[in-house]
């Protein structure tokens, strides 16, 4: 590993990680300079409580470090995260679905980490430039316009790119236009019903999240496109009230048989959807000890709280 010296802001988010996380966490660097920045260019790895952030790429160390510290930050506060615990059967179909649905969860984090480095002058005329060539370098630009095979991560990076550059987008929209004139259109449209809500704690956060769900489904069906159908596939952190958690698993959701395997047992799936919204709160396997009549009835009449915790599924109370 290369020595990077990060600057104070970076040292002070460290310090601020690891005075939370029930562990170490290091940061270390490679020796790649690419010219660009992407959010793939860090890893996390854990071994025995300990936890390496490796930034692979130093284009722009401060940046990069700075980002994945916001992100576990985000996640120590409380913030829901995303659980695969569906399959469609297809591991190329489940790590593309994967991939999409994650890039996709992460412009929604994105709102909140960027304006956090912002906030700090993490983000500089140098960073927003090598942002640019991230893009070009992860997607060829759009063929006359027209919708493809990758008009769906394109429409997903041109919402990134819009919460990136936030009030400095017109300094970069003239060339987003150029090169993806359909798919950073429809960014704008979604990214401009989803800016009607902020995010000030976490289940501002699980709500934004689950409506830039809904929105892709909506315009990758106007589009033709497969719809990646996350709020079914993902399974996203609930955040609950002190009211909720006393309540009747069936007085805030509904359990509905998937076509999809859970993978735990690997049997067919049942997903718990949540009543208000629709989004896939928990997977179950089939029950194989009773009937699933019985097995489900004891299931809704459950409390919310001893439910989740019976099934090691984090949640966070708001």
């Amino acid at each position: 590993m290369s020595k990077v010296e990060v600057n104070d802001t970076v040292k002070s988010l460290l310090e601020e990680v690891n005075a939370s996380f029930p562990g170490e966490v290091r940061i270390g660097f490679g020796e790649e300079q690419a010219g660009f920045v992407r959010h793939d260019q860090a890893q996390q790895f854990v071994e025995e409580g300990k936890m390496l952030i490796k930034v692979n790429d130093i284009t722009a160390p401060n940046y990069t470090a700075s980002h994945e510290l916001i992100h576990m930050l985000m996640i120590l506060k409380g913030f829901p995260q995303l659980y695969f615990q569906l399959s469609t059967g297809e591991k190329d179909t489940d790590n593309q679905l994967m991939f999409l649905i994650t890039e996709l969860y992460d412009v929604i984090a994105h709102e909140v980490v960027v304006k956090e480095q912002r906030r700090h002058y993490l983000i500089d005329d140098e960073v927003e430039e090598a942002f640019f060539k991230g893009i070009e370098d992860a997607v060829e630009a759009e063929d006359a316009g027209k919708v493809d095979g990758f008009s769906t991560i394109r429409l997903i990076m041109m919402m990134d790119a819009i919460t990136f550059y936030g009030n400095g987008l017109a300094n970069f929209e003239t060339r987003l236009m150029d090169a993806f004139p359909t798919t950073y259109q429809a960014a704008k449209k979604i990214m401009q019903e989803l800016d009607q809500r902020t995010i000030s704690n976490p289940f501002d956060f699980r709500r934004k999240v689950v409506k830039a769900f809904e929105l892709i489904d909506t315009q990758l069906k106007e589009w033709d496109l497969p719809e990646i159908h996350a709020m079914e596939f993902a399974t996203l952190g609930s955040v609950f009230s002190e009211r909720q958690l006393r309540l009747s698993v069936k007085q805030l959701f509904q359990i509905f048989h998937s076509d999809l395997h859970e993978k735990a047992q690997d049997t067919r799936g049942f997903v718990g959807l949540g009543i208000s919204d629709q989004q896939n709160a928990f997977v179950v396997p089939t029950p194989k000890d009773m009937p699933s009549d019985e097995y489900f009835r004891e299931l809704y009449a459950k409390n919310v709280k001893d439910f989740f915790e019976e099934m090691k599924m984090p949640y966070t109370i708001r």
